[in-house]
């Protein structure tokens, strides 16, 4: 067998951020560092990854065989990932047979990362425009204490995700699903048939149970909300996206914890909420 040239193309798997906690008091945290790779075949772009990078030239060929689109590895002449311009270009020795036909038609998974959909939706970003829209830190704390004792199938089941929509501190619908994608546009589909539209006074919420991806952050603003938490927390390219639009979002949300990735304007803290901060015995 003839084993293909592979680089070792490596990237920091973490990212330190600025976060406000519920004191409101500055902390320096890590974040997975997200990032896209686009796979190139003989030249012809084929998908948009969303990765870590720990081992993107591995990623790169398991994609290829999994895709079926190459059948042994003795076809792949080499894997060249370049971080700099985010590409991986697969060098082939000859070809892949009716490459248009068998990539014509795209599938989309439940899977966490969709790059053929996170690059149509990078298009129109800086045309989104934001509502005016606030919340407290009280209405936080009541979003997540409505999570807490939402009856899901994940406290009987476990194995899915969960998302909601808040206007204000008031649940308007929760959908759970395989995935969190299939969870955030269940709700999109609701809320264009339900023509909701932007309230200051009381303002939609995105809750999702998943991690803030750049994808997840896209499609909250392209549903008009401001505003997004999760019991999880934020990858380096939805942290991005985030400030790139003017979306709040809070992470790590559980109990009276939580932490404000960005555009924190738009959460109106009240510390003394939080309760005493606990201090370790010296």
């Amino acid at each position: 067998m003839t084993r293909p040239l592979l680089t070792e193309a490596r990237a920091p798997l973490t990212r330190s951020v600025q976060s406000i906690n519920a004191h409101g008091e500055t902390e320096t945290i890590s974040i997975p560092a997200e990032r896209d790779l686009t796979i190139y075949i003989d030249k012809r772009e084929l998908v948009t990854l969303m990765t870590l990078g720990a081992h993107p030239e591995w990623l790169v060929l398991g994609y290829l065989r999994n895709q079926r689109l190459v059948s042994s590895l003795d076809a792949v002449a080499s894997v060249t990932v370049d971080w700099e311009v985010g590409a991986a270009a697969v060098k082939t020795h000859t070809g892949i047979d009716h490459i248009e036909e068998r990539t014509s038609r795209r599938v989309v998974t439940t899977g966490c990362g969709q790059g053929t959909v996170f690059g149509q939706l990078m298009d129109d970003i800086d045309n989104l425009r934001l509502p005016h829209a606030q919340l407290t830190q009280a209405q936080l704390y009541g979003i997540v204490n409505t999570i807490r004792t939402q009856e899901s199938t994940y406290k009987s089941a476990g194995s899915v995700h969960a998302c909601a929509l808040f206007r204000g501190d008031q649940m308007l619908l929760f959908v759970e699903d395989v995935g969190r994608h299939n969870a955030i546009d269940t709700i999109a589909g609701w809320m264009w048939l339900q023509d909701y539209g932007a309230n200051p006074e009381l303002p939609l919420v995105f809750y999702t149970t998943g991690r803030l991806t750049s994808e997840m952050v896209i499609k909250s603003a392209q549903m008009g909300v401001a505003i997004v938490i999760s019991r999880s927390g934020i990858t380096q390219m939805g942290y991005e996206v985030a400030e790139r639009v003017g979306l709040c979002t809070v992470g790590r949300a559980t109990g009276k914890h939580f932490l404000c990735y960005t555009a924190p304007e738009r959460l109106l803290l009240q510390p003394e909420l939080a309760g005493p901060r606990l201090r370790s015995a010296s």
